[in-house]
């Protein structure tokens, strides 16, 4: 462990990993601010090199403007912005292994710690022409810029910008190339540093998904499933954190209705009270210290008499976590995610399991950069970015359901899970395990 992961893991681990409702110390924002700029010191030196170096791309620019930012630059910059300034154009140049990256900022100012200005507006009044004096001084082989048709998150150059950069640099322009596979790195790779600090992250989440799933929130008969999604919103508030979506909370129970998945999104009931014997699901994460939460659970609430969760329940609820079982012991180095999904739906069919499987990459973004790993509504393969290989040292949301058939109400459930997992050499592991009993609610 070095230095920087020791340092944050004591900031941040001082909270109390068994307390059911406790949600131990979060960080004042001043800290929060110095958390993030250490991260990113650390990852910026000791991570993008590989990063760069492993797609062949010996110099990468970032530009965005003022509230047009690419999803990328948000990364990049420190704690106290916000946003970018009028122009803002980063660029990391690989020195080779001894020298290191350089960093720097065409801008009017230094960006954080890491970006030192190299614009003097008085000298040079063209802020492109410093860009390009800039790169001819250092004659990279390829200039990498944001720009991909598929990865979203890696398409962040604007038309504009793109468009005056490759004019500012004349001939020079037929080095530009496409940095998607450095954007994505950059994005899905965690750092060691990043992981001491992920566990209390997800454990905050889980807290309040129990907290949400209790007594002190529901009272069968009168509590709906919007009282809950909005008593969530407000628990995130008071902890003075973020959710980048919003929850949702929906049922299953013995009725003739069949599951559809939509119903948890656009055509999920305004109002849907809660009941003895419903079978509970939430849709919830968090954002924290720039690293994001997804994730789904079920509680069950009991019927009047009853002490725990009916068996039927329970064995559809290992199917759910017997499918988690098959598809993260396919998650292999290279592989794609269509690999992947194709291998876990085989065996998932064979041993008798209804698999679906919609797993992504998470990190900066809830939905992040990486591989897809199946969709909902693409359980054959997603095109061009399934066909994206797994790397090492990786964050996924496990996200998928397993289909059972409840004899005791005549119709088909899905336990439907979600956790957030990291994968390394070791293989994949739960960053704050998962789900391996249904909440019950008393």
């Amino acid at each position: 462990m070095n230095k920087l992961t020791l340092l944050i893991s004591l900031s941040l681990l001082s909270f109390s990993l068994n307390a059911q409702h406790d949600y131990g110390h979060i960080l004042s924002m001043k800290d929060r601010a110095a958390t993030i700029n250490r991260l990113l010191e650390d990852k910026v030196q000791n991570y993008l090199p590989e990063i760069m170096r492993r797609e062949g791309i010996d110099m990468w620019v970032v530009v965005s403007r003022e509230y047009n930012e690419d999803p990328v630059i948000k990364t990049l910059l420190p704690a106290e912005w916000l946003a970018a300034r009028r122009r803002t154009i980063l660029i990391f140049y690989d020195r080779g292994p001894e020298k290191g990256i350089e960093t720097l900022a065409v801008a009017r100012y230094d960006v954080g710690s890491i970006f030192k200005s190299a614009w003097d507006k008085e000298q040079q009044p063209n802020q492109w022409a410093r860009f390009a004096e800039l790169v001819k001084e250092r004659n990279p082989k390829k200039i990498g810029v944001n720009k991909s048709e598929y990865f979203g998150l890696a398409d962040g150059i604007v038309a504009t910008d793109y468009e005056e950069l490759k004019a500012s640099l004349g001939n020079w322009a037929s080095r530009v190339v496409s940095a998607e596979k450095v954007a994505i790195g950059w994005l899905e790779t965690r750092t060691e540093a990043e992981m001491a600090i992920y566990p209390h992250i997800v454990r905050l989440s889980h807290n309040i998904i129990k907290e949400a799933f209790s007594s002190k929130v529901i009272t069968p008969g009168v509590t709906t499933t919007e009282d809950v999604v909005w008593w969530m919103r407000e628990k995130v508030k008071e902890l003075k954190l973020e959710t980048w979506f919003h929850p949702t909370i929906d049922v299953q129970r013995a009725d003739p209705e069949s599951f559809d998945h939509l119903r948890t999104f656009s055509k999920r009931p305004e109002k849907n009270v809660i009941m003895p014997g419903d079978l509970l699901h939430c849709d919830f994460g968090i954002t924290y210290l720039r690293l994001n939460t997804d994730q789904q659970q079920h509680a069950y609430v009991l019927r009047p008499g009853e002490t725990d969760v009916p068996d039927y329940l329970k064995k559809a609820f290992k199917n759910g976590n017997r499918l988690q079982d098959i598809f993260t012991g396919h998650f292999k180095e290279g592989r794609t995610g269509n690999e992947v999904l194709k291998m876990s739906r085989e065996q998932a069919i064979t041993e008798g399991i209804k698999p679906s499987i919609y797993t992504h990459p998470i990190g900066y973004h809830g939905h992040a950069a990486g591989t897809t790993l199946g969709m909902w509504d693409s359980q054959g393969g997603v095109p061009v970015t399934g066909d994206y290989p797994l790397h090492l040292n990786t964050a996924y949301s496990i996200e998928l359901n397993a289909a059972t058939y409840i004899e005791e109400w005549g119709k088909e459930i899905r336990i439907m899970l979600e956790e957030e997992a990291y994968f390394d050499a070791s293989g994949v592991r739960y960053i704050d395990g998962r789900q391996e009993e249904i909440i019950i609610v008393r």
